[in-house]
């Protein structure tokens, strides 16, 4: 059985290990791309954006690291 192409925020804040509270925000500030589906407008991210997302975090934490080096004391 093929994978869903659109995952619901509970199914989301799953992926991430966050709440749904978190994802819920990411979609409403426009960090993480998502639609709002059906008569009752529920969000939806699609699959494809999910990962683009954390493809991004995993760029942007790897920038981060480099400019902010773990200073380990000398040995001395």
């Amino acid at each position: 059985m093929a994978e869903p192409r659109f995952l619901p925020l509970p199914d989301v804040a799953t992926e991430l290990n966050v709440s749904e509270s978190q994802v819920y925000h990411m979609v409403r500030s426009g960090e993480l791309p998502a639609i709002k589906i059906g008569g009752r407008g529920q969000w939806r991210v699609e699959r494809v954006r999910l990962e683009q997302y954390i493809e991004q975090k995993y760029a942007e934490t790897a920038a981060w690291v480099a400019q902010n080096p773990l200073i380990t004391p000398d040995p001395e």
